[in-house]
């Protein structure tokens, strides 16, 4: 079980809360299929991403962005249980999807890379720390039908 602290707690709540999902999950989403191109294997049914600006116009992209950021407001609401949270995520994409394990960290970089981008000066090392103890912990817990 996690430690969370009233600050850790607020802080991710109020990251999440100031989040814009329509475009903050599409360009989290979107850099991870750009910067990480082996990832776009697992999304073949999304059409076109044959280059950067296919993938960042991609309606399915945009979609699934928008899906990974509802998942995670899950979690924040959920935060000292998120193993049961994402147990069923964690058995859809082990068992049917067949997706490595290492691509969710793949994508909570490229969304803390985001998310740093649009807080700007507000993103200090106490959010950012805050933020990657969250993800690293949903992370571990989408990871952990693997084990």
């Amino acid at each position: 079980m996690v430690e969370w602290t009233e600050c850790e707690r607020a802080t991710i709540k109020d990251i999440f809360a100031k989040l814009d999902y329509d475009s903050v999950g599409p360009a989290a989403l979107s850099r991870c299929l750009v910067v990480y191109p082996w990832t776009q294997r697992y999304f073949s049914k999304f059409g076109n991403l044959y280059n950067a600006a296919a993938i960042m116009g991609n309606p399915n992209v945009a979609k699934h962005g928008k899906i990974i950021l509802h998942d995670l407001e899950r979690g924040v609401k959920n935060m000292d249980n998120l193993k049961e949270t994402y147990a069923d995520l964690s058995v859809l994409h082990s068992e049917k999807l067949h997706v490595d394990p290492d691509n969710f960290k793949l994508i909570s970089d490229c969304l803390t890379i985001v998310v740093a981008s649009r807080m700007g000066k507000a993103f200090t090392g106490e959010v950012q720390a805050a933020l990657q103890k969250f993800l690293a912990v949903v992370v571990s817990s989408l990871g952990r039908q693997y084990h």
